[in-house]
């Protein structure tokens, strides 16, 4: 990549100078402004002072040295500011990386490695099994599995868990609801009212196990409504198998013995305010029963058991004061709180044409998420959920995810997919058959449309690696808005098949259209969203 050059070509000149003591990693980065350049970094101001040197008069001999010996396609070096080295490239660097991103394909482009031997569990959606999922679930659903895609393409071996919240209170009256329904009778205080417990009540079989039957059924309709997303898990994990297998005792054993737990007004008590805590937690209630932390404890320790070196949590916003409890207790079990993290997803407004929508016909006071797929399709809905950052809340209007217009970015991405199909489909329809890459003449690829492309390709490596490490796919949704936009410009004021272009250039066009579908490629797989042959 041209950032490695350059940075080799940077420790060159300081080894030259005999700057000691030399930067262990040296940072390049693109500046705001075009005009300042392609590349620019820091090392001087970072390693003046230890060096014996003012910063702007080392990055004045680095320039020097640079301007001496220049790297490959770089065509001039500037010093702005207090002493940063900016650089100015040649085009012939963005031809070099059409080759690369053409080389290395969907399958190994922005791909890399920071991840390669950590095993991370990514646990999201989590809903309670005693009814459809509602829309909010969709969206931490797409951030879930798109964070899951992320961290896998950066080298993380990653696995995707559900948690079914299947004790408790209710459990015990979604059992009741569907059995009260079966047999003709309003459901219990405090039951659910919607009318899927009169559809599910009535596919239930006699004589079977109500709790174990409905709960069942509940997981199929989630498993069934998330595929329809591309959100599939590994592990279906039941709290109440924390229970039948005795993990939650073993942890309160864990707990005892590292000393973190006391007994206090008839209630067992987490010492959690030794560990960041603002109060210490009860585990035990007075009369017995669980609270809701202990059991949380053992599953998070059952994952750690299973040899995950990270989690990753994906919570609802109501849960945001449940993290540093949760926190606490693992760091009591003896886990380094960096190997937990916590996402916490916000409200879902739902609108049509700017006007609220609240209740669902079968659901009752709820949204189903299914209503959400089955009129605006799981790719618009998915990519609509990924469009900005978790931590702010998101409007979900209808008849916008649903418009046929430039102006909206579902429709804008997928439109600029459609259209590298339909040039490549013409080609083939007229016999123009692409010249092998070596012999492609894409230093006749000057247009600022074409250079745009480019740009936007070599960003994608950065994305990817921020993404991951920011755990925020929706960068790749503002990339991939970004390449999709640079690719209707070419689209527009590029022809590529036309009796006008010299056919030199045609080749040159086509294999950058190729680039171009290589990189959507990655993005939209990243996102979750089929990428469609036609509009």
């Amino acid at each position: 990549m041209i950032r490695d050059q350059l940075a080799e070509a940077l420790r060159r000149a300081l080894a030259t100078l005999e700057v000691e003591p030399m930067p262990g990693e040296i940072h390049l980065e693109r500046p705001a402004r075009r005009e300042h350049g392609d590349w620019s970094t820091n090392v001087a101001l970072a390693t003046a002072k230890k060096a014996g040197w003012k910063p702007r008069e080392l990055a004045q001999a680095i320039a020097q040295r640079l301007e001496a010996d220049r790297p490959a396609h770089v065509e001039r070096v500037e010093i702005a500011g207090p002493g940063f080295v900016n650089f100015h490239l040649a085009e012939s660097w963005l031809h070099d990386l059409l080759v690369e991103v053409v080389e290395q394909g969907s399958a190994g482009y922005a791909r890399h490695d920071v991840g390669a031997g950590t095993r991370v569990n990514i646990e999201f959606v989590s809903a309670n099994p005693t009814g459809p999922l509602h829309a909010g679930h969709g969206r931490g659903a797409a951030y879930g599995d798109s964070l899951a895609r992320v961290m896998a393409r950066c080298g993380y071996e990653v696995h995707r868990e559900n948690y079914l919240n299947d004790r408790g209170t209710q459990m015990q009256l979604f059992a009741a609801s569907l059995e009260a329904r079966r047999q003709g009778r309003e459901v219990p205080e405090g039951g659910y009212q919607g009318e899927y417990i009169a559809e599910w009540a009535a596919e239930m079989p006699e004589g079977v196990d109500v709790l174990e039957w409905g709960e069942a059924r509940a997981v199929e309709d989630h498993r069934q409504t998330l595929a329809r997303m591309h959100v599939h898990f590994d592990t279906w994990f039941s709290e109440r198998s924390l229970v039948d297998s005795g993990a939650i005792i073993q942890t309160l054993a864990d707990l005892s013995d590292r000393g973190v737990i006391y007994e206090a007004d008839g209630a067992t008590w987490l010492r959690s305010t030794d560990f960041g805590d603002d109060k210490d937690r009860v585990l035990i209630k007075s009369d017995g029963e669980y609270t809701y932390l202990l059991p949380d404890i053992a599953y998070h320790r059952d994952k750690f058991a299973r040899g995950f070196d990270l989690l990753i949590d994906v919570w609802g916003a109501d849960h945001h004061g449940y993290v540093p409890r949760m926190r606490a207790a693992l760091q009591a079990l003896g886990h380094d709180p960096a190997e937990f993290d916590v996402e916490i997803t916000q409200l879902v407004n739902l609108l049509r044409g700017g006007e609220p929508v609240r209740l669902s016909k079968r659901a009752g006071d709820i949204i189903e998420l299914r209503d959400v797929l089955d009129e605006v399709g799981p790719d618009a809905a998915r990519l609509t959920y990924l469009l900005q950052s978790i931590d702010s809340p998101q409007t979900f209007d209808f008849e916008v995810v649903k418009s046929q217009a430039m102006e909206n970015p579902v429709f804008y991405v997928q439109m600029a997919y459609a259209r590298i199909r339909s040039i490549k489909r013409v080609a083939a329809e007229r016999g123009v058959e692409r010249v092998p890459l070596a012999d492609a003449d894409l230093a006749l690829l000057t247009h600022e449309r074409e250079l745009g492309v480019l740009r936007s390709l070599s960003e994608l490596p950065d994305t990817v690696l921020a993404a991951c490490h920011d755990r925020a796919p929706h960068r790749i949704t503002t990339w991939v808005r970004e390449l999709a936009g640079a690719f209707h410009g070419f689209y527009h004021d590029c022809y590529v098949l036309s009796d006008q272009v010299p056919p030199a250039l045609t080749q040159a066009r086509l294999w950058l259209v190729e680039a171009a579908e290589i990189g959507l490629a990655i993005g939209l797989d990243l996102l979750g969203v089929d990428a469609p042959e036609s509009m």
